[in-house]
């Protein structure tokens, strides 16, 4: 089933806002998550005394300020990616050349449109066939378990898909905003790529160019509004999954925690470190560089007493273009792990089937043959 055939949801869409500030005392049966699924409402240790669900280590920090250096500064910069992205997949970026000021208007502006009644953010009400606009879910499955999160979905990239016309107009700084921070952070996302290439051994423009090309690959920003929940314990605001692209950066809300990135065989959550902005290896790296680096499944825990506001800006390859393994990365040793696919045909069934941890990813996976 493709998603550009499907107009309309398969179920009244409930806004998760509305009910959070209706005051209910009991969340509806269709956010309880199974209990394999659910956070732990009372950290449990283990026998060594460690808490194995809110850890206290935190992921790890790159400082992009020797990005332009050479010598031993840019060879340990290029070590630090290297590690953050075969130990965890997820890494913090400071000095990354966005600015404070645009970041926190950026995320301020947001604030203030999910702030608006309902009817004016009804106005942008989306629809299964590209997901554009204000959004309650994702997935068409009829009666599946919803995550406690509202959202708005927007194309930035290729230019060709951009239409300012679909978001909002309010606050009188959201489109302004949404086009200035999208060209900020597309820039650090082709930065980001040069030194990932490196860190692999390969030219720079190696990544950008297997992704499509510097006009050619698609971004995406979705702004999540995760409101209070009465019963944080049962739910999440988004249900583990990996991203589908191959680059992921969020801005995260400062005043909350809420991310959580699975580590071997335990959930971290992560600390925001202030004006840092949070990069995770998506699906499509995963499948390009042959499982050396390897996308990460994470999730968001949601909280009672406080709302929470972020920012993630999806990077994805060019559409129609076929990803498989860099032909630079199979040897003999390691062949191909992974079975040619589109982009396109690849977000199809996360847009169809919803968040399901990497069980799109690995079901790429060439089974092996009998000689």
């Amino acid at each position: 089933m493709m998603t550009s055939s499907l107009q309309s949801w398969p179920e009244p869409i409930v806004r998760v806002q509305t009910l959070s500030e209706s005051g209910v005392a009991r969340i509806p049966e269709r956010y309880v998550k199974p209990p394999s699924e659910r956070p732990l409402p009372i950290p449990k240790f283990t026998p060594r005394g460690r808490d194995r669900t809110h850890d206290s280590t935190n992921i790890p920090v790159i400082n992009l300020d020797s990005i332009m250096s050479s010598g031993d500064r840019s060879t340990l910069l290029l070590e630090h990616i290297s590690y953050a992205c075969r130990e965890w997949g997820f890494f913090q970026v400071v000095n990354h050349g966005v600015s404070d000021e645009l970041m926190g208007a950026a995320r301020e502006a947001w604030r203030e449109f999910f702030g608006l009644p309902v009817e004016a953010k009804q106005e942008y009400a989306n629809n299964p066939s590209t997901y554009e606009g204000y959004g309650s879910r994702i997935g068409v499955e009829r009666e599946a378990t919803l995550d406690w999160c509202d959202y708005f979905f927007l194309h930035y990239s290729p230019r060709s898909v951009r239409n300012p016309s679909k978001w909002p107009a309010l606050p009188l700084s959201c489109r302004e905003l949404i086009s200035e921070y999208g060209k900020e952070l597309t820039e650090l996302s082709k930065r980001l790529l040069s030194l990932i290439s490196r860190s692999l051994g390969l030219e720079g423009d190696y990544l950008e160019r297997a992704f499509g090309g510097r006009e050619e690959f698609g971004a995406c920003l979705r702004t999540n509004f995760y409101p209070k929940c009465p019963q944080p314990d049962l739910t999440l605001g988004l249900s583990a999954h990996s991203d589908p692209g191959f680059l992921t950066i969020l801005l995260p809300d400062p005043h909350v925690s809420g991310l959580q990135v699975r580590h071997r065989d335990h959930w971290v959550t992560v600390k925001p470190i202030p004006n840092a902005l949070i990069v995770n290896l998506a699906d499509q790296m995963q499948v390009v560089t042959n499982a050396i680096y390897r996308s990460v499944e994470h999730r968001v825990i949601v909280n009672s007493a406080r709302e929470r506001v972020s920012l993630a800006f999806f990077c994805n390859p060019k559409s129609d273009l076929l990803i498989q393994p860099a032909k630079e990365l199979v040897t003999e040793d390691r062949p191909a792990l992974y079975s040619p696919m589109t982009y396109e045909e690849y977000r199809t069934y996360i847009r169809t089937k919803g968040l399901r941890g990497k069980s799109q990813v690995e079901s790429l996976v060439r089974l092996p043959t009998k000689n």
